[in-house]
């Protein structure tokens, strides 16, 4: 396994049954299907909506540090917190979650993914409820953002035509190639299809097995090093709008532990959009 993996980032269900509510520990649920929640929930978790709750509604881009206190604050979460994320999906959002409160500086020992998400969970016939949970405020104080995990258009331009960077696409391969621009149903798209030249094209999914948990560190490692992920680069992850960027990059910076990984949130969706950017079908 390699020197920096962090598996213990990752908690079961059963963990989740049993220390849940634990004090100390606070359930987050994220879910692409932003009503998934509402139909029921693990007992005591809080449910955040991507559209509304975790990214600037004014402004594309993620909350301010200031927005990203008060939505802490509000859910009972303090910086002492263990947060556990899970969804629907596996785990796309809650990648996304946890990406974001690592970006705000959430120490990494507080934060955990379960791992199958919601999928595992309701297959073990496990409890669901619609009891929506309150908790007292609590004191959340941010720090500036870490700017390692994440990574702009300008960090992708400064590396184009070099081959320096491991730069993966973690779209599907339709989206790739340019033969679609978005997944069926999706509302955010771009004005043109393809990729970003020099990327390597490895779908999130296939990081996860059948039933939604992580595959193991050596079928992890076999998988990236097969389509030419050299480990010791700096690594910059991308897809659509950045939540299946995000899963890959929780898969390579905790499961593989790769050092320099970050997200791409900007993606295909500003990527497609931009004059003069160059791309590859």
């Amino acid at each position: 396994m390699g020197d920096h993996a962090r598996p213990e980032i990752l908690v079961s269900t059963e963990w989740v049954s049993a220390h849940g509510q634990d004090e100390g520990v606070r359930l987050v649920e994220v879910d692409v299907d932003t009503i998934a929640y509402e139909y029921g929930h693990i007992r005591g978790a809080v449910g955040l909506n991507w559209t509304s709750q975790l990214c600037d509604e004014i402004r594309r881009d993620v909350l301010t540090l200031e927005q990203f206190e008060q939505l802490c604050r509000d859910n009972g979460i303090s910086n002492d917190t263990t947060v556990v994320f899970y969804g629907d999906n596996n785990n796309w959002f809650a990648a996304y979650g946890l990406w974001q409160f690592r970006y705000y500086g959430h120490e990494e020992d507080k934060l955990r993914i379960m791992n199958g998400g919601r999928s595992k969970w309701i297959s073990e016939g496990r409890e669901l409820v619609q009891e929506i949970p309150s908790y007292p405020a609590a004191d959340y104080k941010a720090v500036e953002p870490d700017k390692s995990v994440r990574s702009f258009k300008e960090d992708i331009f400064i590396h184009l035509g070099k081959q320096d960077i491991n730069l993966v696409d973690v779209r599907t391969p339709a989206e790739f190639t340019g033969e679609v621009v978005a997944p069926p149903g999706m509302s955010e798209t771009a004005q043109r299809g393809g990729h970003i030249p020099g990327a390597v094209n490895i779908p999130w999914s296939q990081a996860v097995r059948e039933d939604g948990t992580f595959k193991s560190y050596d079928e992890l490692a076999e998988l990236y090093r097969g389509k030419g992920v050299d480990f010791s680069r700096d690594t910059i992850a991308y897809c659509r709008i950045g939540e299946r960027a995000a899963h890959t990059w929780f898969v390579m910076k905790y499961l593989l532990g790769m050092d320099n990984v970050s997200n791409y949130d900007g993606s295909w969706t500003e990527w497609g959009n931009l004059v003069g950017a160059p791309i590859e079908r």
